[in-house]
C-alpha cells in the first residue's frame, strides 16, 4: 500500500458512517487489519534481527553503536508497531496479530533497555557534568542567534555548530540524544518504569561517587568531636571547594541531562532528577553544620565558619532554582538551616571571643611598655573579621552589644557630629575594641612607673588604630573613631613624657637665658647630667614598636629638652670655661642630648656623651649620632 494511504488509514479522525457500522467481516476492517498486519511483519523483520535470544549477532553488538541509522530506523519501527496495536485494540482487541504485536513490543523494549543500560553505562565520561554543563552552554548561545527547521534532527543541529564543538562534545551531544529517544519511546510504549530504574541507579551512583570524591561524608557526632582542628579545617576547607563543584558542575549537569532526557515528561524528569540527587545535596548541605556544631571550638573557627555561610548565601539563587521541584522542599530546607546554624554558631563565637578577652588573666607586664599579646590576638581577629562585614551585618543586625558595662566612661565617647546610628557589625566590632582597651587599661596598672603605664597605654592604642586605619575596620568605625582614638594616643604620649622627662626639664632654670652665678650654673649642670643620665638609662630598655609614634615621640622630647638645654648651655658654657676639668662638669652638648633621644625607644640605647671644648663658638661636640 502507498505511505499515503497507510497515513490515511492511521489518522484517519471522521470515519465514514458505513465504515463504524461495519461488522468484523466487513471489507473495510479487513483492509485495516491487513495493513496493520504488514506494519506488525515489517516491525518483526527489525526487531527479530536484534534479538539477543535469537541473534547471535545481537548478543554481542550494540545496535545504536553499531548504525546510528539503523537505531533510529528500530526506533521508527517500535513507534509505528505501537501505532498499530492502538488501531489493533480498538478494532478486535483479541486478533491473532496483536498478540503478535505484543510479543514484538515486549521484545524491542528488552533491547532498548540493554541499549539504554549500555549507553549509559559505558559514556560516564561523555555524560559527566561537566561535559553535560557545556553542551548546554553552546546550545542556549547558538539558539539565541540563530532559529533551527522543525524537520532538522539531533544530527542537524549538532552539524551546523562546526568547529566551534569539540569531539568529547560532539560525542556528548549524540550519547544524550540516544539516550532521548529511547526513553520517549519506551515512555509512549508504557515501559517507562523500567527505563526510569536503569537511568535512577547508575546516575544516582554518580552523583554519590562525585560527592564522596569532593570530600562530603557521613560523619558521626563522636568522630567529629575528637578530630583535631586542623582536620576539621581541612575538611571544611575542601567542603568550600565541594558546593562551588557540586552547584556550578554536578548538579547543574544532572538537571541538564535529566532534564533533556525525559523532556517528554515534567513528572518523571522531576521524580528522577529528585532521586539522584537529594541524598547527596542533603549531605552536602548539612556538613558544615555538623562540623561547626560538633567539632571542639577554636578562635580560627569563626573564619571557616563564616567562609561556609557565605559559600551557601551567595550561591543560594542557584540553589533555589536548582532544587526548584517541590520535592526538593526538604533539601531547601536542609541548607536554610544550616545558614540559621552556622550564623548562630557565629555568634556564640563572637560572645566566646569577648569572654576569652575579658578572662586574660596574664600578670606580668610587657618588657617595655611594648605591644601585649592580647592586643596583637585581638586586632588580628578583628581585622579579619572585617572581611565578613557585609555577612556579618546579616549574621549579627539582632545582637547589639550589652548596654550596661563596668568599664571607663573614658572609653565610651561617641560621635556627636553623625545622628546616623552605626551598623549592628559597627557597633559589635567597637565594643570588642572597647572590651580590649578597658582590659589594657587594667594591665597598666602591672607597671610600678607610671610613666611607663601611658608609654604601654600609647603603644597598644597605637597598635589598634593602625590596624583599624588599615584593614576594613576602617569602613565598618569610620574616620571619626580613629580620629578620637588618635587623640588619645597623642594624650598617653604626653602623659607619659611628663612623667618620664619632666624632672629632667625640671633640672633646668625656667628661664634658660636668665644670668645666673658661675656656682649656681655648675649646680644647675650637674642636676642636669644627674636627671638625665638616669632618665635615659632608665628608659633605655623602653620601646616604641611604631615608627610613626617613635618618631613623634622623640621629635616632641627634642623640641622641649634639646630646646631647653641648648639655650641654658650658650648661654653659660663660656664663663665656666676657665674651670678645671670642665668637661667633667658639663658632660653633654646639646646634639649629643638630641642624639642620645633618637637612641632611644629601640630597646638597646646606650648613652653617648661628647668630649666639649668650651671655647667654640658653637656646639662642641665631636661625637656622632651611633645607631
Amino acid at each position: 500500500m502507498p505511505r499515503k494511504g497507510m497515513r490515511s488509514i492511521f489518522y484517519s479522525t471522521s470515519p465514514s458512517p458505513s465504515r463504524s457500522k461495519a461488522s468484523p467481516s466487513t471489507p473495510g476492517r479487513s483492509i485495516s487489519e491487513a495493513a496493520m498486519a504488514r506494519v506488525v511483519e515489517q516491525a518483526e523483520a527489525m526487531i527479530m534481527k536484534w534479538d539477543a535470544e535469537t541473534s547471535a549477532y545481537a548478543k554481542v553488538t550494540s545496535l545504536f553503536y553499531e548504525s546510528k541509522r539503523e537505531a533510529h530506523d528500530f526506533i521508527k519501527c517500535v513507534n509505528e508497531l505501537q501505532n498499530a496495536m492502538h488501531i489493533l485494540v480498538s478494532e478486535d482487541s483479541s486478533s491473532d496479530t496483536l498478540v503478535r504485536a505484543q510479543r514484538l513490543m515486549q521484545m524491542a523494549m528488552k533491547r532498548l533497555q540493554k541499549e539504554f543500560y549500555q549507553i549509559l553505562s559505558t559514556n560516564r565520561a561523555h555524560l559527566d557534568p561537566e561535559s553535560v554543563s557545556t553542551r548546554s552552554s553552546r546550545l542556549s548561545a547558538r539558539s539565541s542567534t540563530s532559529d533551527y527547521e522543525d524537520d532538522g534532527g539531533p544530527e542537524d543541529e549538532i552539524r551546523t555548530a562546526g568547529d566551534s564543538i569539540s569531539e568529547v562534545e560532539l560525542v556528548s551531544n549524540n550519547v544524550m540524544d540516544d539516550l532521548k529517544s529511547i526513553a520517549e519511546c519506551m515512555i509512549s510504549s508504557g515501559y517507562g518504569k523500567e527505563c526510569v530504574e536503569i537511568y535512577k541507579i547508575i546516575r544516582r551512583s554518580i552523583v554519590d561517587e562525585g560527592i564522596y570524591r569532593l570530600g562530603v561524608e557521613k560523619l558521626s557526632s563522636s568522630k567529629i568531636h575528637k578530630m583535631d582542628w586542623e582536620i576539621v579545617e581541612m575538611k571544611i576547607k575542601n567542603w568550600l571547594e565541594a558546593i562551588k563543584i557540586s552547584i556550578k558542575t554536578l548538579f547543574t549537569g544532572e538537571r541538564i541531562l535529566c532534564d533533556h532526557v525525559f523532556a517528554v515528561s515534567d513528572s518523571i524528569r522531576e521524580s528522577c532528577f529528585t532521586e539522584i540527587s537529594k541524598e547527596g545535596a542533603t549531605l552536602l548541605f548539612e556538613f558544615p553544620r555538623l562540623l561547626v556544631s560538633k567539632s571542639r571550638r577554636s578562635p580560627e573557627m569563626v573564619f571557616r565558619t563564616l567562609a561556609a555561610y557565605t559559600a551557601i548565601a551567595d550561591n543560594w539563587p542557584e540553589i533555589e532554582s536548582l532544587f526548584s521541584f517541590e520535592s526538593f522542599s526538604a533539601v531547601r530546607l536542609q541548607a536554610l538551616t544550616t545558614l540559621s546554624k552556622l550564623g548562630e554558631s557565629v555568634r556564640t563565637m563572637l560572645s566566646e571571643f569577648e569572654s576569652v578577652i575579658q578572662k586574660n588573666s596574664s600578670k606580668l607586664p610587657v618588657p617595655g611598655g611594648g605591644l601585649h599579646p592580647l592586643t596583637q590576638e585581638v586586632m588580628n581577629y578583628l581585622s579579619l573579621l572585617a572581611d565578613y562585614s557585609g555577612v556579618l551585618s546579616d549574621i549579627c543586625g539582632d545582637s547589639p552589644p550589652p548596654v550596661n558595662s563596668p568599664s571607663p566612661e573614658f572609653y565610651f565617647e561617641g560621635s556627636e557630629s553623625d545622628d546616623t546610628p552605626m551598623p549592628a557589625i559597627s557597633v559589635r566590632l567597637a565594643w570588642l575594641i572597647l572590651c580590649l582597651l578597658c582590659k589594657l587599661d587594667g594591665k597598666a596598672k602591672q607597671y610600678k612607673d607610671v610613666s611607663l603605664s601611658y608609654l604601654f597605654l600609647a603603644n597598644n592604642l597605637q597598635h589598634v588604630v593602625s590596624k583599624v586605619r588599615t584593614s576594613n575596620l576602617r569602613y565598618l568605625l569610620g574616620d571619626e573613631w580613629i580620629s578620637k582614638h588618635e587623640y588619645k594616643v597623642r594624650q598617653f604620649a604626653a602623659n607619659y613624657e611628663r612623667l618620664g622627662w619632666g624632672h629632667v626639664i625640671s633640672s633646668l632654670p625656667e628661664n634658660p637665658k636668665a644670668p645666673i652665678s658661675p656656682e649656681e650654673a655648675k649646680d644647675s649642670f650637674r642636676k642636669f647630667n644627674s636627671e638625665f643620665e638616669q632618665a635615659y638609662r632608665k628608659q633605655s630598655s623602653y620601646i616604641i614598636p611604631d615608627p610613626k609614634l617613635r618618631d613623634e615621640v622623640i621629635l616632641s622630647l627634642a623640641r622641649k629638652l634639646v630646646s631647653a638645654y641648648q639655650e641654658f648651655y650658650e648661654t653659660n658654657r663660656v664663663a665656666l670655661a676657665t674651670i678645671r676639668n670642665v668637661e667633667m662638669l658639663i658632660r653633654f652638648a646639646p646634639e649629643d642630648v638630641g642624639n642620645n633621644l633618637s637612641d632611644l625607644f629601640d630597646g638597646t640605647g646606650t648613652m653617648n656623651s661628647g668630649s666639649v671644648s668650651v671655647s667654640s663658638s658653637s656646639s662642641s661636640s665631636s661625637r656622632r649620632r651611633h645607631r
